[in-house]
């Protein structure tokens, strides 16, 4: 099923987007983030989120990134926004010439966390996968868009009934990059019931 053929919305909507068949460009704007409280002390709840909602208990929704982040920071991917303090996001963040963090945050009640693994600053592209059981999620990631590897399982608490979830990108300080985004569908559940 593809994405952009369901009644999207916006979570605060992007200034400068693109919206073609099957492909979303967006150049994003300094001082956009999402994080919430913990150890850093600040909160912010300023990037664009390009959603649908669903019922849906199980499903996979998967979608390949391509970025030229820059700047500390700069990052875009995948998100599942319900409200301020109960948020999923997973992205590549640009920290420098030499590395960038893949990961993944998850914010309950308020409080995010933020998991992490350094990958080369040369990969400027990434495939993820976002798949729900119920109130659970399973995060996954790809070079290729074929073969996924785990990134991180969890649970959302407000997670378990109606959700949004989608793309998005962001510029926390004081720059901006152009974010693309293809090959968005909906599937059935890819992650699989443990036996």
């Amino acid at each position: 099923m593809d994405f952009l053929k369901q009644p999207f919305y916006w979570t605060r909507k992007a200034k400068n987007v693109k919206i073609e068949k099957n492909k979303v460009e967006i150049l994003t704007e300094p001082q956009t983030d999402l994080w919430q409280k913990t150890y850093y002390g600040f909160q912010n709840d300023t990037a664009p989120v390009l959603q649908v909602k669903t019922k849906e208990k199980y499903f996979s929704f998967i979608v390949k990134t391509e970025f030229e982040s820059k700047h500390r920071f700069d990052q875009c991917g995948i998100a599942l926004y319900l409200n301020s303090e109960n948020w999923i996001k997973a992205s590549i963040e640009y920290e420098n010439e030499q590395y960038q963090r893949l990961g993944s945050v998850v914010t309950n009640h308020g409080y995010s966390d933020w998991a992490t693994t350094d990958i080369s600053a040369k990969i400027k592209q990434m495939w993820y996968r976002l798949s729900r059981r119920e109130s659970d999620y399973c995060i996954e990631c790809s070079t290729d868009g074929v073969a996924f590897q785990q990134m991180r399982i969890c649970h959302l608490w407000e997670g378990a009934k109606d959700i949004s979830f989608g793309i998005y990108a962001c510029s926390p300080e004081n720059s901006s990059f152009l974010a693309t985004f293809t090959q968005m569908q909906i599937t059935e559940c890819k992650w699989e019931a443990h036996m």
